[in-house]
């Protein structure tokens, strides 16, 4: 069964819209962990466009469940988190003038890079996980390296126009999964999960959690954060 990370960023860009105090990511992650949310998920980008290292800090104090930051793999990112020690970090790529992270991570190129990163971090007590797209070569050459986790890319899937090209694209999750539970790295997966397409992604056995945000805040408009978590909830579990 999958579990949920919430992925609050979302909170603190309706706040840094207007430079205001409210909305609160701290609130919200309280509010999620209560509404059973079993992980709490932010990114920290280099622009600072949403969360802010004073709020990465809060969180560090007040989250009981699990805090994943989302992070690339600058020099400034590795000192932020092993001064914070989030019990993950998942490894993402970034560029400054994407609206939202675009796709995977390139291990074929970054790998000495990466594997530096990765070493660090876990002889600082933190797990690892790639942010990478669902192809095989990217999974094996995330066990070369020795990530812990992997995060499987699921926006290609979330984009399927037809239903063939979905269960092609879910058939490459699924793939990707296997693999890498056949080489013992743990699975994770998201991106542009919503209400409609999350379950069979969640229904991936190898799949252990899954990190969700932006239509997890964006039902929360309607509904409340409470709900609108227990509503994911009940269709990832």
């Amino acid at each position: 069964m999958a579990k949920l990370g919430v992925n609050i960023d979302h909170i603190a860009n309706i706040r840094e819209a207007r430079k205001a105090i409210h909305p609160d990511p701290i609130a919200a992650a309280l509010i999620a962990e209560m509404a059973g949310a079993d992980g709490i998920t932010v990114h920290l980008r280099q622009d600072r466009r949403h969360i802010q290292d004073k709020d990465l800090r809060l969180l560090r104090e007040i989250v009981k469940t699990r805090l994943n930051l989302e992070m690339c793999a600058e020099e400034e990112m590795l000192e932020i988190a092993l001064s914070v020690q989030p019990e993950m970090v998942t490894l993402v790529p970034e560029k400054p003038d994407e609206v939202t992270t675009e796709g995977g991570l390139d291990l074929m190129q970054h790998k000495d890079l990466l594997a530096e990163r990765i070493q660090i971090l876990q002889s600082s007590g933190i797990t690892v996980s790639l942010f990478i797209d669902p192809d095989l070569s990217q999974v094996k050459m995330a066990h070369k390296i020795k990530a812990g986790y992997i995060e499987l890319h699921t926006g290609l899937y979330a984009a399927a126009g037809t239903t063939e090209k979905r269960t092609e694209e879910l058939d490459r999750v699924r793939q990707a999964a296997k693999l890498a539970q056949k080489l013992q790295v743990g699975v994770n997966a998201g991106h542009d999960l919503n209400y409609r397409n999350v379950a069979p992604i969640a229904a991936i056995e190898q799949i252990e959690e899954l990190n969700i945000g932006h239509n997890i805040i964006a039902r929360a408009v309607f509904v409340g954060l409470e709900q609108a978590v227990k509503e994911m909830l009940a269709l990832v579990k």
